[in-house]
């Protein structure tokens, strides 16, 4: 953790994941360190140095967690990233001595200098007090006010961008209220949300949580770009992506151009936008609504999640599910524990995600599954009784073609998927774990059913079968990898 600290500052993406063996011991301990890209160097170094202090309370355990609003670092005897992720840091701690020796000479050459720099300052002193006086002060708190802000738009810009909300331009409707298609005056094609200020909670925290989303930064997650607030409305401007949602080809007209590569690196970009989301931004964020709507695909097909964070934009009374929230939530994706007394963690989103997973695997909506056998049935259901049966490849949508994928490859991802949905929260594994069990690890623990009562939140949980060896000693195939 020390040489993470001095290293990931000194890093251009300021992270660094690395792995040390235990002296006298066959255990091997995994640990990032990161801090938020809008920070100097100087004071990432400060961040992570305070966080380093602090995870000496987590020892002599073998997980720690140090969160603060600038920086992250971890370290667990469990792995949470692969062994090809991990950071050379040799080169970025550098030698004490000759550090010293530099420190040494860059002190005589400022002191010759400080004279010069004495006058170059004052000067510099006047002219910014004359513009920042003229500027209306940021008294948001913590290191938010270290984060870059989105763009603000004017309402003429957004209205002009859309044909004064044309039905032309629009794409649909949801939780966050209308969306329209834009066009900036620079030509670029935009996504415009139209939705209620949360105006109970005041412009500070609504300019805080836009500051938060705008700064998530991941190819697997879409940008805000910027914003305008008129009246009671709120319009975010987020990135565009000309092949929509992963619906439309699942379910649309689309839906025979997607081979199996192409459902697996969705799945896995997905995975690791979540990832990101949950464990490795400096603010943990629950996204809550993970479904093949929020799901968009760019033009290589990669998948980047929407609508992240922005259920903290709505207004109190519009951010419990007995509200309309829940009603305009799609039921099929939502973790019972969350939809019968609102307990929230970031497992809410694997649940979700594990639904997600089956719907692309199948081809199939969540809701109901069609056929003379198991007309009324969920998708989930269905899923559990094809792996009760051990018949779960019969899940594969019939219009892949069988000579893309692997057969066992196939079931151990249907496997985790089940895995996602285990109604105990603590059976489901991480997002960060998700990562790992598609990348290169094979699966350690079979599904097994688990029963939800909804009265009293009580689990009943048979103990988890270990994979025959068989499957033990294989690991899935990634495609084209």
């Amino acid at each position: 953790m020390s040489d993470l600290r001095t290293a990931a500052p000194r890093i251009p993406n300021y992270y660094a994941a690395s792995t040390r063996r235990v002296t006298n011991g066959n255990r091997t301990v995994y640990a990032i360190a990161q801090c938020n890209l809008n920070l100097s160097q100087s004071v990432c170094q400060e961040c992570l140095n305070s966080r380093y202090s602090s995870l000496d309370a987590c020892l002599p355990g073998t997980n720690g967690r140090a969160v603060d609003n600038g920086c992250f670092m971890r370290y667990s005897s469990t792995p949470f990233f692969g062994l090809n992720q991990t950071t050379d840091l040799t080169p970025f701690l550098g030698d004490d001595d000759s550090s010293k020796k530099w420190y040494i000479i860059g002190g005589v050459v400022g002191g010759v200098c400080f004279l010069l720099l004495l006058v170059l300052a004052f000067f510099l002193w006047l002219f910014r007090s004359k513009n920042t006086s003229s500027r209306p002060q940021d008294k948001s708190t913590g290191s938010t006010n270290l984060l870059q802000g989105p763009a603000k738009y004017s309402y003429d810009d957004i209205k002009v961008a859309t044909n004064s909300f044309s039905d032309d331009h629009r794409l649909g409707g949801g939780v966050f209220g209308e969306v329209y298609k834009g066009i900036l005056k620079d030509r670029k094609t935009v996504v415009i949300k139209k939705t209620i200020m949360a105006s109970s909670r005041g412009k500070m925290h609504v300019d805080d949580e836009l500051k938060i989303i705008c700064n998530v930064h991941h190819k697997h997650l879409i940008r805000l770009l910027g914003y305008c607030n008129k009246g009671p409305f709120l319009y975010l401007v987020h990135e565009y992506m000309d092949n929509g949602s992963l619906d439309q080809f699942l379910y649309g007209d689309k839906s025979k151009n997607l081979n199996w590569r192409q459902r697996f690196e969705i799945i896995y970009g997905t995975t690791r936008g979540l990832a990101y989301l949950h464990e490795q931004y400096h603010v943990t964020i629950i996204h809550r609504d993970i479904k093949t709507s929020n799901i968009l695909l760019d033009n290589e097909f990669q998948p980047k999640i929407a609508d992240f964070g922005l259920i903290r934009l709505l207004p109190e009374d519009k951010t419990h599910l007995s509200t309309k929230l829940a009603e305009s939530m799609d039921s099929g994706y939502v973790a019972p524990e969350y939809a019968i007394h609102g307990q929230l963690s970031e497992k809410v989103d694997t649940y979700s995600f594990g639904i997600v997973v089956l719907e692309i695997i199948s081809g199939k909506r969540c809701h109901n599954v069609k056929g003379d056998e198991s007309v009324g049935q969920s998708l989930l259901e269905h899923a559990w009784n094809l792996y009760d049966s051990g018949t779960h490849s019969n899940l594969v949508d019939e219009g892949l073609d069988p000579s893309e994928y692997a057969i066992e490859d196939v079931k151990k991802i249907i496997e985790i998927a089940l895995m996602c949905t285990h109604s105990p929260v603590s059976a489901r594994p991480a997002m960060s774990e998700m990562v790992t069990l598609l990348s290169d690890k094979s699966l350690d623990e079979m599904p097994v059913r688990s029963t939800f009562h909804e009265e009293d939140i009580k689990f009943n949980v048979d103990t988890l079968t270990s994979v025959s060896s068989n499957a033990t000693n294989s690991s899935i195939q990634l495609p084209g990898r």
